[in-house]
């Protein structure tokens, strides 16, 4: 037999140097597959300036965490900003909403104290503060200036106005009754309207002490005033002396007022007199249009209301009046306003609706608004306002676009109006008629005078005068007549004695009228008998 035969053959096998970069190149994509499924958001971040950021060093922090890192830096096109890229870590997209909030943590000093200290070793960073608004943004708008008041923080965020900036900036406390209870937020000077424009906010819970009827008075620096009393100095903490800062509170005499809603604006007055002298924020503005001369009223002048101060004088419409002149003698307008608040209603727009619905009503029965002299030394004049039922019927008008009051003449204006009616009542008189019903009438009398009768009622009356004399003459003392009403007067008085004396005789004896004068007593039995 032939025998059996195997066919070997080799078998190909993989070197195991190819081992390593196999491994290496599975964990490579594993780790490639990993970075890409666990890679945080990438965000730009635009700054004014680059300082204190360095691309690959700076960090990116939250409460002092490190969320990411600087990748790259650069300008923007038009050289005017800067613009950064940053990585950031996944577990913080959540965090990246539309008020999210990025600066650059540097040191600092300012009216807010002293901060970033903390930078002068380690470097400066960029912290986050997280909003509130909806997710998803990725390019951010970095401060140039920590945020005053981080995003969410509850409370109430306003706006105040002034004529002037003052000494307020921005972080200056808001103070009330002395503890700090908010912050200044921002400055800003509004060139259209050439007012200060300022964000503030009242941190909870003592943003409920704000209310529709509150008001903002700047407390920086010293105010003296010199009164009656003397001289008033009023300071306020050394904290506001030093930096600066503003206060709140009720003007005097004036409730509480409605809640207010986020973003209100309210007027920032200069010092406590200011806002004392005009507390309401309500008004309504009316014209009023005089014939007679206004010398004498200024802007502020009161407005009254038989005695009650319902508003001031804003001004004399001049630049109005040029443009509506007729050629002919034009009543001079005047602005005023009338304040709710000044008649206890309440300082929002329902007090403006009732006192305007008020207003008109009155017109109809008779209110008008007069120029009164307030001192007759300076020769200053406000504004008058009664109810004369006596007037003919009127309505309210409007003049360029505002509602008007009807006046009526005041002072000498008012004498001479008067004058002139009086005369003009004098010449509709029919004088003629007058004059010969009062000869008439002389001439009647004189006729009177005339008659024989008249002339001898002088001769009658000297007689009767005479007999009255004779008839005196017969009762005075030494008369005959005077003599006999004596003896009769003597006689009756004796009579009258007489009958008294009798009365009081039968009152103690009553039997003396049958028995007579003196009755017998009875007779005593003599001694020894029985």
């Amino acid at each position: 037999m032939a025998e059996a035969r195997a066919d070997i053959s080799e078998r190909k096998r993989i070197s195991a140097i190819w081992i390593v970069p196999i491994v290496a190149l599975v964990l490579g994509a594993w780790m490639i597959v990993y970075t890409i499924q666990n890679r945080g958001p990438e965000i730009t971040i635009t700054f004014t300036t680059a300082e204190g950021i360095e691309a690959g060093k700076t960090k990116v922090k939250i409460r002092n965490v490190e969320i990411g890192l600087v990748g790259s830096v650069g300008l923007v096109e038009d050289l005017k900003s800067v613009v950064m890229t940053a990585q950031l870590e996944k577990d913080v997209t959540p965090l990246l909403r539309e008020d999210t909030q990025f600066w650059v943590v540097r040191p600092r000093v300012g009216a807010g104290g002293v901060s970033g200290l903390g930078t002068l070793l380690s470097g400066g960073y960029i912290q986050l503060a997280p909003g509130e608004g909806a997710e998803g943004r990725r390019d951010f708008v970095g401060l140039e200036d920590p945020p005053v008041t981080p995003a969410g923080t509850p409370g109430l965020h306003f706006r105040l106005v002034s004529d002037e900036a003052g000494s307020v900036s921005t972080g200056d406390p808001i103070i009330y009754k002395g503890f700090t209870v908010g912050r200044i937020e921002t400055d800003e000077f509004d060139v259209e309207s050439q007012k200060m424009h300022y964000g503030a906010f009242i941190a909870a819970p003592y943003d409920d002490l704000v209310n529709s009827a509150t008001h903002f008075w700047d407390a920086s620096g010293v105010s003296l005033s010199a009164t009656a009393d003397g001289i008033e100095l009023t300071t306020g903490s050394l904290q506001t002396l030093l930096i600066g800062g503003i206060t709140f509170g009720l003007p005097t005499g004036v409730g509480p007022g409605g809640p207010v809603e986020a973003d209100t604006t309210f007027r920032l007055y200069p010092d406590r007199q200011s806002m004392d002298a005009q507390p309401y924020e309500r008004s309504l503005e009316y014209v009023v249009q005089f014939d007679q001369s206004v010398r004498g009223l200024k802007p502020g002048a009161p407005v009254e209301y038989r005695g009650i101060l319902i508003g001031r004088v804003e001004r004399v419409l001049l630049q109005e009046l040029a443009g509506n002149l007729r050629g002919q003698g034009n009543p001079i307008p005047v602005l005023i306003r009338l304040e709710p608040g000044r008649l206890t209603l309440p300082d929002s727009e329902e007090g403006v609706t009732t006192l305007s619905e008020a207003v008109a009503n009155a017109v109809g029965i008779g209110l008008r608004a007069s120029l009164v002299t307030g001192s007759l030394l300076t020769g200053s004049l406000f504004v008058s306002m009664d109810i004369y039922p006596n007037e003919p019927p009127a309505e309210m008008g409007t003049w360029h676009d505002r509602p008007t009051i009807p006046t009526i003449a005041s002072g000498l204006e008012g004498i001479q109006h008067k004058i002139s009616a009086l005369l003009d009542k004098l010449n509709a008189l029919p004088l003629e008629d007058i004059t010969e019903s009062a000869a008439g009438a002389v001439a009647n009398l004189e006729a009177i005078l005339a008659s024989q009768a008249l002339q001898e009622m002088p001769l009658a009356l000297e007689a009767t005068v005479e007999e009255l004399r004779d008839v005196l003459d017969s009762v005075s003392s030494d008369s005959e007549l005077h003599e006999r009403l004596m003896r009769t007067t003597t006689e009756l008085n004796r009579t009258l004695r007489s009958m008294r004396e009798l009365m009081d005789t039968l009152d103690d004896q009553p039997s003396s009228v049958i028995f007579g004068g003196e009755q017998l007593k009875d007779p005593a039995p003599p001694a020894g008998t029985q």
